[in-house]
């Protein structure tokens, strides 16, 4: 690697460390690498514009978000969170384990973490709280509830990875399916662990014809997921026409059926949709000049001939990078480690002979499971600021979900057949013979 490509790394680790946001500590450091060798810093804008308009799968991500937003504004995730409350709210911990079915629930939707935890999770917060939970274990559960968002399809950050692996977002959505509802029975099973020694409080069963009322006019959201999903996976849409159709189903819902979101409130979730979407924007501009002088560098050769000349087994490698991937997600942001590092570890799983789907889902869950790792979890900081609940509370709460959440994720690392099943299923040719 030439002295060039270290000073742009080194600088874009100075400056992101001074707190300069990540896409715009990626671009800096690109053109200061063209400036040391003497390129056209045009290199920047070509690199960028021609990555963010020249993939179609791409757009799904600003649709997701707009998606969410609406349904967030809308009230539609107070729908299913009442559903949600109807089916397992009688039982000891009740709001717990309705806490994490909506997760499930509006995981269908949205593909965002973030967004799940801004939504539902301050409802779910404060319900918990007023039926006498204690503040931080109902904040730490809305914060690792929130990661099934993007396991379970769709996933914005499985969208990611499709684009910088060449991989099927398809197959992915389908290879999420199995270990997002693992994390969400595991998650429930330390609830109902928990619920027995810190006498959880018990929901009262609703009535017939309450409940009734609340599946009705439910119904129409609940269907949302159903028809997303079932398009994506009969072929009948791509991720990305998937995704509008979220969208504009959402927007119609929220807007004429259930008349719950205001031209005031719809102007807001256009601006909060804008500045969601124009930073992951700037993430990816970045991240594609950066792994184009990644590219130029030869940097992935040059570390998959470091890899083979380690002889490292296929076990070992995966052990490896899953404890590399949870270190650096405690410390760095996700969408840096999806958009550099993984192109960069790619040229190795293959040659490896490691199914790129099975990788994917596997570093996906990992880097969510990073959202919540102190000391920068990013969830477990938005959920602090939305709910006034302080972070070392959450913390404290948080190591029973972190040390079943780690487990699981080794478990869906040496048994690659809980994700590629479904995939398989489905006709996915498994590439490469890890562990099986």
């Amino acid at each position: 690697m030439s002295f060039s490509a270290w000073a742009m790394f080194v600088l874009f680790f100075l400056w992101s460390f001074l707190g300069m946001p990540i896409g715009h500590a990626m671009l800096a450091s690109g053109i200061v690498y063209l400036l040391l060798t003497q390129q056209d810093i045009a290199l920047v804008a070509t690199q960028s514009l021609n990555g963010l308009y020249g993939s179609f799968v791409l757009l799904s991500v600003p649709l997701f978000i707009f998606a969410a937003e609406i349904m967030n504004a809308g009230g539609l995730t107070e729908r299913m969170y009442g559903v949600a409350n109807m089916l397992v709210g009688r039982f000891k911990g009740g709001l717990a384990h309705v806490n994490i079915l909506a997760s499930v629930i509006f995981s269908g939707m949205s593909g965002s973490a973030l967004a799940d935890a801004a939504g539902p999770g301050k409802l779910e917060v404060d319900a918990m709280v007023k039926a006498g939970y204690s503040p931080g274990f109902a904040a730490a559960l809305s914060s690792t509830s929130a990661i099934i968002g993007p396991i379970i399809p769709p996933s914005i950050p499985m969208v990611l990875y499709g684009v910088v692996a060449n991989t099927s977002i398809g197959y992915l959505f389908m290879g999420g399916v199995i270990p997002g509802l693992l994390l969400a029975g595991a998650q429930s099973a330390i609830v109902t662990v928990m619920a027995r020694y810190k006498d959880f409080p018990v929901e009262p069963a609703p009535k017939l014809r309450e409940a009734a009322r609340t599946v009705f006019h439910a119904i129409p959201v609940l269907f949302l997921p159903v028809i997303l999903l079932g398009g994506i996976y009969s072929g009948a849409v791509t991720p990305t026409e998937a995704a509008a159709v979220a969208a504009f189903c959402a927007l119609l819902l929220a807007a004429f059926l259930y008349r719950s979101l205001s031209l005031k409130a719809f102007y807001r979730v256009l601006v909060d949709s804008s500045k969601a979407t124009a930073i992951v924007a700037i993430t990816i501009a970045g991240a594609l000049v950066m792994n184009w002088v990644v590219a130029a560098e030869q940097i992935p050769e040059a570390m998959g001939q470091w890899m083979i000349s380690l002889e490292l087994s296929p076990v070992l490698f995966m052990f490896v990078v899953t404890v590399l991937f949870l270190i650096l997600g405690a410390f760095l942001d996700t969408l840096l480690m999806l958009l550099i590092i993984i192109p960069i570890l790619m040229p190795t799983v293959i040659a490896l002979g490691i199914d790129p789907v099975h990788f994917g889902v596997v570093s996906v869950v990992n880097l969510m499971i990073g959202l919540v790792t102190p000391p920068m979890g990013e969830l477990v900081f938005l959920i602090a600021g939305v709910s006034g609940i302080k972070v070392a509370d959450i913390t404290k709460e948080l190591w029973p979900f972190l040390i079943v959440l780690i487990g699981l994720l080794f478990v869906l690392v040496y048994v690659p057949q809980i994700t590629l099943w479904l995939p398989e299923m489905a006709g996915y040719k498994v590439q490469g013979n890890f562990m099986r």
